[in-house]
This record gives C-alpha cells, structure tokens and sequence, in this order.
C-alpha cells in the first residue's frame, strides 16, 4: 500500500475547507432517478464534503492570491483556495508548483506564467495547459484530472491545435481559454491502494468477472466449466465493444470534425504519452 505526502504539498492537512464555498449532497450509489443501476461497482465509502471549484473563471482583470492549497475527496487534483483583491474567495484547480502566496490572474493580456489564465489564441506553442474550455464561456472541459495537461502545437484560422492527455490532436476554437501549467498532484498515478478496504472507502465495490456469470447477466455467461469468450471482440455487460484497441468512438459523433489525429490505442498510446 502507497500513499502520498500530503503534509509535503498542502498547506496544513487538518484544515476544513471553507463552509461557505462547499455543500452537502447524497451518494447515487451508481443509479439513476429510476432507482436503477446505471454504473455498476459502485456504493457505499465514507461521507464527503462537495467544494464548489470554479470552472468557468469569470472574474477577469482581477488579481488574486493564493491562500492555501486543499485536498479535494472529489478529484485527483489539490484544488486552491484563493483571495481576490476585491475581498472574494473562491476554490480553483491547483496547478503544480503553487504554493501559498502565489499570485494569478485571469486576463487576455496575462503573461503566460503557470496559474494565469488566457484565451487560447495568446498561448504560445509549446506551452502546457490545463482546465480548457470547449466553447467560449461554458467552462473547462478538458485536462483537469492530476498530472493532466494538453500541449499547444500549432495556431490556424481562428483554431487552436492541442495535444491531448490520450495523445489525440484536436482543434478547438482560439477565443476558448486555458490555465497555464500542469494540474498539481501528479504522484497519483503511482499511489497503490493495497487492500479491498481502502477501495471500498472510496465507494469502490467488488468486481465479478463477465466469464463468472449466467448467460442471462453477462455476453461471456454460461458454459460447462471455464468456457472461451465466444466472441471476436472484447465487449462490455451491454454487449458493446471496447478495449483491446478497438474504436469505440461514434462514426457520426459531432466533434470528428475537429479531430485532427486520433488517439493511439493501447500499449504504444502510453509509449507516446512518456
């Protein structure tokens, strides 16, 4: 079992996150309004506390400073809790590197140093970004899980050309903006959970594998003993493909248009992402 030096990054690992910027909530349990089971091997793990972390950044042209840097139960990321000069707090995602007392901005006219943000347009090439919007004031979207970032190739005809996390290299409009940086706690990746217990804390329920089950409850179901899978491709509970390096991706899906290369698959994707 691994675990992470929180005590070594966040700013005291005893502090509670500010009330006035969390809320309660209620565990789906992995089911949907109807009660039904919509992700499977989920339910159960121990209470948490939602902080709202602000996505979308619509606090422009003010400084801000950073007060303390959080763990976040709901994501990878450490998220920040920051100080802007007109008296209001909020939480953000926390790149890597920041430390209490940092400072930032939200400007199309910031330099691009890690934690500005800017539009897409003002990033030069080759630089490492986070917390990207899809459409121009909706939000981040994209690299926002730890030790995420997309990389920035190339500007053309009011688009904006980044490599993703998956290595798919995509066009996505110049007016969206981004975080400059990496997102913080890129250690985890490497954390090992180590037992049943500490997964089932996390709401993580056993898995049963699909060759175990009748033939009413999974595709591989059924047969006298230890039966082969019966099929050319690999397949989920619903009978959909998926793995082994097979394309999942709907052939009519809006944003293939935008999609300039596709994704390596399998092995030689986490080659490329090194």
């Amino acid at each position: 079992m691994t675990v992470i030096s929180y005590s070594e990054v966040l700013t005291s690992t005893k502090n509670a996150p500010l009330k006035s910027l969390t809320r309660g909530g209620k565990s789906t349990g992995g089911r949907n309004s109807d009660g039904r089971r919509t992700n499977f091997y989920r339910g159960g793990g121990v209470k948490r506390t939602y902080r709202n972390v602000d996505f979308v950044y619509d606090k422009k042209e003010i400084p801000a400073v950073v007060e303390t840097i959080e763990y976040d139960p709901f994501r990878s990321g450490f998220i920040a809790r920051i100080l802007f000069k007109d008296g209001e707090r909020r939480y953000v995602l926390a790149p890597k590197g920041w430390t209490k007392g940092d400072e930032f901005i939200v400007s199309e006219t910031a330099k691009p140093k890690t934690g500005n943000r800017l539009s897409l347009a003002n990033i030069p090439v080759g630089t490492f970004v986070f917390n990207v919007e899809l459409k121009p004031g909706a939000g981040a979207r994209l690299a926002r899980s730890a030790g995420g970032y997309a990389e920035v190739v190339a500007q053309d005809g009011g688009y904006t050309l980044l490599k993703m996390p998956s290595t798919e290299i995509r066009r996505v409009p110049s007016t969206c903006w981004a975080t400059i940086g990496t997102v913080s706690n890129d250690e985890h990746r490497l954390v090992s959970l180590g037992k049943a217990g500490r997964a089932r804390y996390r709401g993580l329920r056993p898995k049963t594998r699909g060759s175990a089950r009748n033939a009413v409850d999974h595709p591989y179901g059924g047969g006298e003993g230890r039966a082969p899978r019966g099929h050319k491709r690999a397949r989920t509970i619903q009978g959909r493909s998926t793995g082994k390096g097979q394309k999942t991706r709907r052939p009519k899906k809006y944003s293939n248009r935008l999609v300039v290369s596709r994704r390596k698959p399998g092995k030689l994707m986490r080659n490329l992402s090194r």
